[in-house]
């Protein structure tokens, strides 16, 4: 459901940009899209729909945030320098986590999803678990190696690079991975005993699936839901 969100809240942002150049030859309206701090929306709304998609985690959490005060910092709004509460926003985001840390822990639980979009269509449960993680990189590289524990992550890479090394996973049940590539990439290193299903919203990027096909149709499977835009996934 919440996947399907993340496409109504893209498909409706590409649709006013559309109807916005619609009005300045219909109209003559006076829609501009490289407005002063246009570029601030390439880290606001991925980080918002990671948000939705995820919950409240502190990449997506903290990305929202700083692409706020960037924005705003573009607009005489405030008497102040609004760049320098960036620093001290994080402090404070960072400070109430370690306060309510365990508001921002998901419950452990059992889904039932339907991926009628997929070549079996089968329907079932995945695995969702509180020990899901999730890993940023913002104009910066991380390498992750994950262990046997295993349950899904959320990927947020915005003008850098991730790379996920799940081939030391031993999955007993279906994981979902949910990741957002914006100017940047993200390396997704697969066991062999998997199958791969991918739901992707391409926007001049894609997913690139290179991962060895696994015919057993009761073998573990990894749902991949991602986000490209001028990125890439690489699964291998």
């Amino acid at each position: 459901m919440r996947n399907k969100l993340t496409n109504v809240l893209w498909g409706l942002f590409f649709i006013a940009i559309g109807i916005g150049f619609a009005g300045n030859v219909l109209f003559h309206w006076n829609f501009e899209l490289f407005f002063p701090g246009w570029w601030t929306l390439l880290i606001i709304i991925p980080c918002f729909i990671s948000m939705i998609q995820s919950g409240f985690g502190v990449g997506s959490t903290m990305g929202f945030i700083i692409g706020i005060l960037l924005l705003v910092s573009h607009y005489d709004v405030f008497d102040f320098n609004v760049m320098k509460l960036i620093v001290p926003a994080i402090l404070i985001f960072i400070g109430l986590r370690l306060l309510f840390q365990s508001a921002f822990r998901k419950t452990v639980h059992n889904e039932e999803y339907a991926y009628k979009d997929n070549a079996d269509g089968q329907t079932g449960s995945y695995h969702a678990s509180g020990n899901r993680s999730e890993y940023t990189a913002i104009f910066s590289s991380n390498k992750v190696h994950a262990e046997n524990d295993f349950n899904g992550t959320t990927l947020n890479a915005i003008f850098g690079s991730i790379v996920l090394d799940l081939r030391d996973v031993n999955l007993q049940h279906d994981v979902e991975i949910n990741a957002s590539a914006i100017f940047a990439g993200i390396d997704i290193f697969v066991p062999r005993n998997v199958r791969i299903r991918v739901n992707n919203v391409p926007i001049f990027g894609g997913v690139s699936n290179k991962a060895e096909q696994y015919a057993d149709a009761n073998a573990p499977t990894i749902y991949l839901n991602s986000t490209c835009m001028f990125g890439g996934i690489d699964i291998k």
